[in-house]
């Protein structure tokens, strides 16, 4: 294997892992303030994310950081054609991580019911945007010869995102992310708050295996998959299983079109490959030294924080003596 082909799969790796990880966080942010029906259980909703939600943001930085280095010419093309949805998407998740990291400094039911109102809309609108910005990448953008994105202003960024791969995408990433929140509160809680997270896995699939039908059917049999393991009760089945789906379904949309890493939509010619896009050899040799030294660091690091904080957290109320 070639360093560019390797880069791309450390890529799509890196990319999978942030959608993954941080798509149960977006769906417990929305799911953990409209399950909970007291500040309690909201609590005990927020508290399953709240020592893992900045180890998984690590995998957005790893993500960008990659493609960055290893194919800067795809880089270059996402950020100047995309650059608007980007810069909504750190707004979003600043707002989220403030949400998060202030939610139990105020000291008071209404100030934690702000900091939930935020979390939830910030989450929702996070995983709507990815979801587009994925189903632009399914189809592809208007580059040039010169590798840049026709068009000028906000037109050259928002067009994308009207058009109707962007907002089934932003459907299936709602639906996705609210799917995987589900299961994950569902293997993580005790409780009441327990049994309404397999409820709203059900109520959830149905939706999802409407947008999955109509863009991937293929993809049907990984719903079912999930389904049956929510009927069962197989907490740890149904969660993996989402997860499973959320992996190909991102490695289908990076790695459809190869050796093509981003379609052209006015001229195949145009559009950009993995040998094109990729840095120079020496760039590359001299990055893949720095991800031996790195990344297994950030990994160890990752399980072992998710080993520490494996127990559920409990959503009923405890009575005191």
């Amino acid at each position: 294997m070639d360093l560019p082909t390797l880069w791309f799969a450390l890529a799509v790796t890196c990319w999978v892992l942030f959608f993954v990880l941080e798509g149960f966080d977006f769906g417990v942010g929305v799911l953990a303030p409209a399950l909970g029906r007291d500040d309690h259980e909201r609590g005990a909703g927020v508290t399953t994310i709240g020592a893992v939600w900045d180890g998984n943001e690590v995998w957005l930085v790893a993500a960008v950081g990659v493609t960055f280095a290893a194919f800067p010419d795809w880089y270059a093309a996402l950020m100047s054609g995309l650059y608007l949805p980007f810069v909504l998407l750190l707004l979003l998740l600043a707002a989220r991580g403030v949400a998060l990291e202030f939610r139990g400094k105020g000291g008071t039911e209404r100030w934690r019911r702000w900091c939930d109102g935020v979390l939830a809309a910030s989450s929702l609108l996070v995983a709507a945007l990815w979801g587009a910005v994925l189903g632009v990448l399914a189809t592809g953008l208007a580059l040039g010869a010169d590798g840049e994105v026709a068009g000028a202003g906000l037109d050259r960024s928002l067009a994308p995102l009207v058009s109707a791969p962007a907002l089934l995408g932003a459907g299936l990433g709602v639906g996705v992310a609210l799917l995987q929140g589900a299961t994950f509160l569902g293997l993580r809680t005790t409780g009441p708050l327990r049994v309404r997270a397999r409820t709203a896995a059900l109520v959830v699939l149905g939706p999802v295996a409407v947008l999955v039908a109509v863009v991937a059917p293929l993809g049907l049999g990984a719903v079912g998959v999930v389904l049956l393991c929510v009927l069962l009760r197989r907490e740890v089945l149904a969660f993996a299983a989402a997860s499973l789906a959320v992996a190909l379904g991102v490695v289908g949309v990076l790695a459809a079109h190869l050796p093509v890493v981003l379609p052209s939509t006015l001229d195949p010619a145009f559009s950009l490959t993995v040998a094109g896009a990729a840095a120079s050899p020496g760039a590359l040799e001299l990055i893949t030294i720095a991800a031996v030294v790195v990344l297994p660091g950030v990994v160890a690091y990752q399980a072992f924080s998710y080993w520490v904080f494996r127990r559920r957290v409990a959503s009923e109320r405890v009575a005191s003596s």
